[in-house]
């Protein structure tokens, strides 16, 4: 069994999909996913699903709920020992599933071991990135509805996403890679323009690329609408590579320069 997180909540067994009915399933599913093995306590997944209005016997619709999701993938895949995919305990409930079969813990898990090759090793940083951010198909967690739990996961992730282009970026230019990333980093950059970031790696790589003046307007774009919308200038570390670009210096990693 296989959950996915990173789009619209998928559960694949042996490559056969289980459609999940109900907002409040996919969140019991989801909000497991993400400790998988570890029980989640009945008060916390009674909060996901109902906030601050659960139902006058919240534990009891809470078991009725997991109930009908046991029936729901034991019948769907056809293999009634899948009842047992999800754990009773005193404590609460839990998914008896290897972190690596969730594919949100399995993306962070490739950006971490990147992260520790991206000096020694940038080729298989770039692969191991590459094969991450390719498990994505959409915002996270997007259809399992509004609890706590699941939206602060969504947005760790899609921080985590947003570090994993930023180390590829790094490693792509540690290998030379400059051009390759121009059109990713611009179409991240007009995403999200007050990212600096990502400013600073356009325009490095525009830059390296042979492209100085449009690596300037792409600052001056960045600079005023920072100023616009947050009444801020740019960082220490975006002023820095404008005025290095600026003055025309050679940036480590440039090819003919």
């Amino acid at each position: 069994m296989e959950i996915h997180l990173l789009g619209s909540l998928e559960m694949t067994d042996e490559h056969v999909s289980l459609d999940i009915p109900g907002e409040k399933l996919r969140a019991i599913v989801a909000t497991l996913a993400l400790t998988p093995n570890r029980p989640v306590s009945r008060n916390d997944l009674i909060d996901e699903l109902w906030g601050e209005n659960p139902p006058r016997r919240a534990e009891n619709s809470l078991h009725g709920h997991i109930a009908r999701l046991r029936r729901i993938i034991a019948a769907r895949t056809g293999t009634g020992g899948l009842r047992d995919l999800i754990v009773t305990s005193n404590f609460g409930y839990a998914l008896s599933l290897p972190d690596r079969h969730v594919d949100a813990l399995f993306f962070c898990d490739l950006v971490r071991r990147a992260a520790l090759l991206q000096d020694s090793a940038p080729e298989d940083a770039v692969r191991l990135l590459t094969e991450g951010l390719a498990l994505w198909r959409g915002p996270a967690l997007l259809d399992t509805g509004h609890g706590m739990l699941c939206r602060m996961a969504a947005t760790r992730f899609t921080e985590t996403r947003l570090t994993a282009y930023e180390q590829l970026f790094d490693a792509q230019f540690a290998l030379g890679m400059h051009r390759w990333a121009v059109t990713e980093l611009e179409q991240l950059h007009a995403q999200y323009p007050l990212r600096e970031r990502f400013c600073e790696q356009l325009i490095t790589a525009l830059y390296r690329s042979g492209r100085q003046a449009e690596a300037l307007d792409a600052y001056h774009r960045t600079r005023q609408r920072l100023s616009q919308g947050l009444g801020l200038e740019p960082g220490h570390a975006l002023r820095a590579r404008f005025q290095q670009i600026l003055r025309q210096e050679p940036l480590p990693g440039m090819v003919g320069r």
